[in-house]
């Protein structure tokens, strides 16, 4: 089996956005929590090989081992719902900043209305460090639901301002997808850091604040 990631969903300019690369990997992984870890940046515009051994699933380009899956249990739980109104208000205070690499990036990039998630988390008022943004839904599967709970976590725990940090684990838990055109809610807290791995908490809120997805992630910082 193969599987391709088109350009449109870039997180740098010439590879996948991490989440939505672990989301289509966590499919084929048929467990309802999973954790990706991801050794190469997952290329983009070529199939790439897929291989299964025993409970986990490898995703190969040539013989290098781009990223693994394989089932595990997420252990956390989702923060008390943000409102949308509060969420609006939170990505106000949204602040781009980092390496321009990641600036076309699918889930947290700029791009024309529609093409993108435009999911820009700022800090919640009253409840730092938690951070929050809207979502509202063009389109759904659940790849798209791990890519919009993926970057909220580099900015929670200030990975955009040390040097670009990139996403080397996510184990989730995808409970239910958000309708289309429903009005979403994402968030993301720091759950600390060892050295250069900082790590993240990030979930997803249904429009009646229900929660549909819950992630913990590991993100690695550039060696200095």
């Amino acid at each position: 089996m193969r599987i391709t990631f088109p350009r449109r969903f870039r997180g740098p300019l010439t590879s996948a956005n991490g989440g939505y690369a672990c989301g289509r990997l966590a499919s084929l992984v048929g467990a309802p929590e999973v954790e990706v870890t991801l050794r190469l940046p997952p290329p983009l515009d070529r199939p790439l090989d897929v291989r299964r051994e025993g409970e986990r699933i490898l995703l190969l380009d040539a013989e290098e081992l781009v990223a693994e899956a394989r089932p595990a249990a997420v252990e956390l739980s989702a923060p008390e719902p943000v409102s949308y109104e509060a969420a609006l208000e939170a990505e106000r205070r949204h602040v781009r900043v980092g390496d321009p690499v990641f600036r076309e990036c699918y889930v947290c990039g700029t791009r024309a209305e529609g093409d993108g998630l435009a999911v820009h988390v700022g800090p919640v008022a009253g409840r730092e460090p938690l951070h929050a943004a809207t979502w509202v839904v063009r389109e759904v599967s659940p790849a798209i639901v791990w890519a919009a709970i993926d970057c909220p976590g580099a900015y929670a725990v200030g990975a955009e301002g040390r040097g670009e940090a990139v996403l080397g684990r996510m184990t989730a838990r995808v409970e239910g997808l958000p309708r289309l055109g429903e009005r979403c809610v994402v968030v993301a807290w720091p759950l600390g850091e060892d050295g250069r791995k900082l790590y993240a908490g990030t979930a997803l809120f249904a429009e009646s604040g229900e929660p549909l997805a819950v992630a913990r992630q590991v993100w690695i910082l550039p060696r200095a």
